[in-house]
């Protein structure tokens, strides 16, 4: 599985204003932590909506004869490889 690297860019205001609440030594680890974990947090609610819609979706295809996968990356390839799935900016596009 290929791992992306995203930037978060914060001006030195919005570096204190974090730091005013949380925990960050001097090499800012534990902002950077933080910073992670909300975004594995996001990560998992994207998660949970999209599987609790694409398996009623399935259940709901009375085309759709094969068994529902149980780990997350065969669900994902198997959703995003039907002719029906659009992301979001699709979704919101058409």
């Amino acid at each position: 599985m290929a791992t992306h690297t995203k930037t978060v860019s914060l001006t030195d205001v919005q570096q204190t204003i974090l730091k005013n609440d949380l925990y960050s030594d001097t090499d800012n680890a534990g902002l950077d932590k933080w910073i992670q974990d909300a975004v594995d947090g996001k990560i998992n609610n994207c998660w949970k909506r999209m599987q609790r819609e694409w398996t009623t979706k399935l259940i709901d295809d009375d085309s759709f004869t094969d068994s529902i996968p149980s780990n997350q990356a065969d669900f994902v390839a198997l959703v995003t490889a039907r002719a029906d799935y659009k992301n979001r900016k699709a979704r919101d596009d058409a």
